[in-house]
């Protein structure tokens, strides 16, 4: 299933297993094929017999993907055609790299291909004047057709993308 966005996408099977480790994956296939900043690097959890997180990628040229196919299959992974699923979890966008310490959310919507932001308990959204503290972190998903970030209220009336950068393992204290 294509995402939406660029029209041309590849999925990438990967023996990842956590979603760190896929997004390290991701961007170290990034810069090793030199992809170009206006590709989109999603994760996708795959539930399956072999739980993992697969990779997508989707760009506006074919050219570019299959410059990536080729050298992906060479190191052994299997490439399909087509994203997993259309809710990928953005790791690579244009303007992402941009998004550090704290800005606005008129900034982060004019200096990315984020469409919207959400606020976890809230159902309106947020005034553009908001500030995000990004924690060098901003994971948006795809919904409806849009690239959107979800935030959750933090401390002085700022928000923080929900997805903690640094979370604590499960039991980590037992």
């Amino acid at each position: 299933m294509t995402p939406p966005g660029p029209p041309y996408a590849i999925g990438i099977d990967t023996r990842a297993t956590t979603l760190r480790e896929a997004d390290h994956l991701l961007q170290a296939l990034a810069a090793e094929l030199a992809l170009p900043e206006s590709v989109f690097g999603c994760t996708h959890l795959v539930r399956d017999g072999r739980p993992r997180v697969a990779l997508s990628l989707a760009a506006d040229a074919e050219p570019v993907l299959r410059t990536a196919r080729d050298r992906l299959t060479a190191q052994g992974y299997d490439v399909l055609g087509g994203a997993p699923d259309a809710v990928g979890r953005a790791v690579l966008y244009p303007g992402a790299a941009g998004l550090t310490g704290t800005l606005t959310l008129a900034e982060l919507l004019a200096r990315s291909a984020i469409d919207g932001v959400t606020v976890l308990g809230t159902p309106d959204e947020p005034s553009p004047d908001t500030r995000l503290v990004t924690r060098e972190h901003v994971r948006p998903q795809w919904r409806d057709g849009r690239l959107v970030l979800t935030a959750m209220p933090a401390a002085g009336g700022t928000l923080v993308p929900f997805e903690d950068p640094d979370p604590t393992p499960c039991c980590a204290d037992h």
